[in-house]
């Protein structure tokens, strides 16, 4: 099934700050995912900024399926991903029990000898080697958890949109970010008045498969990424993660 794969980089694809306020020592996000009308799981992202061994930020992220989607198919992920203050990834970690595969994913990022060396093991099979590989990047890039949360940093106004520097270790894009409208979205926690943003990662940019990413991030000095939905093909359906509680 395509839509666990699908749910860490949703998740984790706004999660930045805006560079003109304060930052908080730590944020804590809690979603509910819906794949067409049922509940398919639940997210939490905890984003806490660093001092040692330099300023930066660690992004983690616990992603557990659940009700019947978890009865198809279980899926309890892990990932933590290290930046620097600039907002550029150093460093990518995916531990993911999907079914009965368990995998292990590591990929560095090294903005000054611009490479990117990703390493993949399958931990259910004696750490057997599933993929590995070294790609060329710019001396600045996001990975797709770090370089989607940048999004909140940008304060684009409807019609306004920027291009930016995306891998995930195998491939290295340029990616356009669009803000397109303001809309207000309803949450758990109130209803917020948001800008609605597209990001373009498929299509053959970094991935092949055709889809419209969309990310509703609050209009005020907080730019919480309040919704997040990825629409595809009719039969796999639309994704939608609403944020029910922030911390």
């Amino acid at each position: 099934m395509l839509f666990h794969r699908l749910l860490p980089l949703l998740v984790c694809a706004t999660l930045a700050f805006p560079q003109s306020n304060p930052l908080p020592a730590k944020e804590t996000f809690h979603y509910g995912i819906d794949w067409r009308l049922f509940t398919a799981g639940k997210a939490r992202v905890e984003v806490n900024t660093t001092a040692q061994p330099r300023p930066g930020y660690q992004i983690n992220l616990h992603l557990e399926s659940a009700g019947i989607v978890s009865k198809l198919f279980k899926v309890e992920d892990d990932i933590s991903a290290n930046l620097n203050s600039a907002y550029c990834t150093q460093s990518l970690q995916m531990t993911t029990r999907e079914g009965s595969r368990l995998r292990e994913t590591k990929v560095t990022f090294d903005g000054e000898a611009r490479k990117a060396s990703y390493l993949e093991r399958d931990r259910a099979r004696n750490n057997a080697i599933v993929h590995s590989e070294e790609i060329e990047i710019p001396s600045c890039v996001h990975d797709v958890i770090g370089g989607l949360f940048f999004i909140r940093t940008l304060n684009l106004e409807p019609g306004q949109s920027t291009q930016l520097p995306v891998s995930d270790g195998k491939k290295s894009v340029m990616a356009k970010v669009e803000a397109q409208a303001r809309e207000d979205v309803k949450t758990p926690e109130g209803t917020f008045k948001t800008i609605r943003y597209e990001v373009y990662l498929f299509d053959n940019v970094l991935y092949k498969r055709s889809a419209h990413v969309n990310v509703w991030v609050s209009d005020d000095r907080r730019r919480l990424p309040v919704q997040i939905r990825v629409r595809m093909t009719f039969t796999i359906g639309t994704i939608t993660l609403l944020m029910e509680k922030h911390e």
